[in-house]
């Protein structure tokens, strides 16, 4: 060996150990905060377990029990950008850390409410802690890992997805095993992973952050277009989910002659297909580019939603679950997108996709669908829901081929 190769060879290897040490805290990050999403957002999708318990015990209305979802989206999702900006400014793991103790104790103590302002102040508070997860989360999830970003966003989100899918069948459990009293149990998983988040998480980086106690809102403002193309798409493509999530049951049910079971099953296959076409989506993403990706998943749902709302039998459930993973495998893509935009900004760019725009899209259409269907029968107005993607579709042809940052 030469005398050069020798110098190179002592000066490379720290610089490969480093770059190994800074994988593996990045993938040790990733995997802390993918648990994170999964139970925080296995808490958020409690309330549709608990609502026949709620109607029943407190003697609701249906206009009262759709209340406290909205009151869920608004403090789960609507607060999202306050905690993006609070993340970005002050860079403390607590407000990923303590969400999913917060956010179980809250939540899982529905079962205690012996009155509707009782409901909703733990709904709100439970939301809160949701909505502060998931800025930082999502923002410093993948932050020290640099190749296949979107995969490995792609492998948090659906971590999330998964939480949700699973979220009415553990608490429906838990009620069984344990009585609408005791439904507080529900909080454990959430309190342990908290004691782990906080001791195993990495604190935040000061060099990759802003200087603490300031914000610059000129990054965000200088890419306020495709921002708002990117928000546009995640509003028309979240309130698919969150209209299927809310109706879907009651709509086979009442319209199509499912069972109970049967209604429910078809939703967690939705949400479970959703959380599978988001991994697909990460890679997919990677290999052919953001744009081309959502282009493809929006019209490419459409046939796959047309055939499951005129379709029959199999044929029709299994269009459903195509639907499911075609469009949300835009979910990881978005996000990473935008990030990329503004990357200094990422707890509030990430805030914007995740939870302003889902949030809208559940306040103004979950409502408005359920007005339209007493008006009308659910099946015309569920349909309708198969011009969103179009209209994503078209949106996202505005964008630039290869979105950037400004310099």
């Amino acid at each position: 060996m030469s005398a050069n190769s020798s110098v190179a060879t002592s000066i490379s290897a720290p610089d490969r150990d480093s770059a190994q040490r800074m994988v593996r805290g990045g993938m040790l990050a990733l995997v802390l905060f993918s648990l994170g999403h999964f139970f925080v957002d296995l808490y958020s999708g409690a309330l549709g377990a608990f609502q026949p318990l709620l109607v029943a015990k407190l003697h609701l209305s249906l206009t009262q029990a759709g209340i406290l979802g909205s009151m869920m989206v608004f403090s789960g999702s609507f607060m999202q950008p306050a905690y993006g900006y609070l993340s970005d400014r002050f860079h403390s793991r607590l407000f990923s850390g303590l969400a999913p103790a917060v956010a179980g104790i809250f939540i899982s103590s529905l079962g205690l409410a012996a009155n509707y302002t009782t409901a909703a102040l733990l709904i709100l508070l439970g939301g809160a802690a949701v909505a502060s997860f998931h800025p930082q989360g999502t923002a410093r999830a993948i932050a020290n890992l640099d190749l296949n970003r979107g995969r490995w966003m792609a492998v948090f989100v659906s971590a999330g997805t998964l939480g949700i899918a699973l979220s009415p069948t553990y608490f429906t459990k838990l009620i069984e095993m344990f009585g609408s009293a005791h439904t507080y149990w529900a909080a454990i998983p959430g309190v342990l992973l908290t004691v782990v988040l906080l001791t195993a998480l990495p604190a935040p980086k000061p060099g990759h952050l802003t200087k603490r106690g300031t914000f610059d809102l000129a990054p965000l403002r200088a890419v306020r277009k495709p921002l708002a193309i990117f928000y546009a798409v995640v509003l028309l493509r979240s309130t698919v989910q969150l209209v299927f999530g809310q109706f879907l049951p009651l709509y086979l049910f009442r319209e199509r002659g499912f069972s109970l079971l049967g209604a429910a099953g078809a939703l967690t296959f939705f949400q479970l297909s959703g959380a599978m076409g988001g991994l697909a989506g990460g890679h997919l993403s990677d290999r052919f580019g953001g744009r081309r990706v959502i282009l493809v998943s929006t019209i490419g749902s459409v046939p796959f939603l047309a055939l499951f709302f005129w379709g029959h039998g199999s044929l029709a459930i299994a269009s459903l679950g195509i639907a499911g993973a075609v469009l949300l495998c835009t979910v990881p893509v978005v996000v990473v997108m935008a990030q990329e935009l503004a990357p200094k900004q990422a707890g509030t760019v990430s805030a914007l996709m995740m939870g302003a725009a889902w949030g809208m899209g559940g306040l103004i259409f979950i409502p408005f669908l359920g007005w339209a269907s007493d008006r009308f029968s659910m099946h015309a107005v569920m349909s309708l829901l198969t011009l969103f993607p179009v209209a994503a579709f078209l949106l996202t042809l505005l964008l630039p081929k290869h979105p950037q940052p400004p310099q």
